[in-house]
């Protein structure tokens, strides 16, 4: 029974087309398989690199329709199986990028890959790891690559686990729960997508910031490494010259 429901899930996922981007359409086209439904939308958004799918505004509506008793199953049963997708997902996603990663980046002069993206990719996590996994959470695209990049990068998989952890209950519980309580007003249930990315940017305001100034320092440094590689190289024996 469950692996039918999981099935006729999954294949009314694979035959929606742009309903994708509409929570509203998305959960009522699984119907009976609303519960099922919503988690496998959101293990594959994180865990199989298909960014293309609804996440926040799909957990919020989630909990907006539990409080409307328009979905017959309870709040407490939707967050605790939509923490483990989400944790289940950025688990695969990360082993992915942990055990791909390194066969599609060790070609030091592919076109599109270079070795110097895990060295960036490592340093980033190494810096700020904590708050890139779980800030990426709300972020949409974001959150399907982010644990990818950790992946790729060696974050250590204690920290990664524990991030993860942080996350999901933060992403998955978090939104799913502020959709029940407060689904119901108009404008919030109109703009939760803006809402969210609004938080999100200034939440990762700093990081913009800081890898900006990096990013600049580094361009003014590029002309003056230049320059002195120019001077070292010109002559400067006058008989040279000659």
């Amino acid at each position: 029974m469950i692996t039918d429901a999981l099935i006729s899930a999954s294949d009314q996922v694979m035959a929606l087309g742009p309903s994708w981007l509409n929570a509203d359409s998305l959960i009522e086209s699984f119907g009976a398989y609303a519960l099922i439904g919503i988690v496998l939308v959101v293990f594959i958004e994180t865990g199989l690199l298909f960014p293309f799918l609804p996440g926040d505004s799909l957990l919020f509506t989630a909990g907006m329709l539990v409080a409307q008793e328009q979905l017959d199953f309870p709040l407490w049963l939707l967050c605790v199986l939509l923490f483990v997708a989400a944790f289940a997902g950025d688990q695969v996603a990360y082993f992915i990028g942990h055990k791909a990663g390194p066969r599609i980046f060790n070609k030091p002069d592919s076109r599109f890959f270079k070795q110097s993206y895990i060295d960036q990719t490592n340093a980033f996590f190494d810096k700020y790891g904590g708050r890139a996994i779980i800030l990426a959470r709300f972020a949409p695209f974001v959150r399907t690559y982010a644990p990818v990049a950790a992946g790729v990068g060696k974050m250590p998989y204690r920290h990664f686990v524990s991030y993860n952890v942080i996350g999901a209950l933060l992403w998955g519980v978090g939104i799913t729960v502020l959709g029940y309580f407060l689904g119901q007003i108009t404008f919030v249930h109109d703009n939760i997508e803006a809402i969210l990315v609004l938080i999100v940017f200034v939440s990762v305001l700093p990081i913009i910031i800081e890898v900006s100034r990096g990013w600049l320092a580094k361009r003014k440094a590029a002309p003056a490494g230049d320059a002195t590689q120019t001077a070292a190289q010109s002559p400067t024996d006058p008989k040279e010259i000659r």
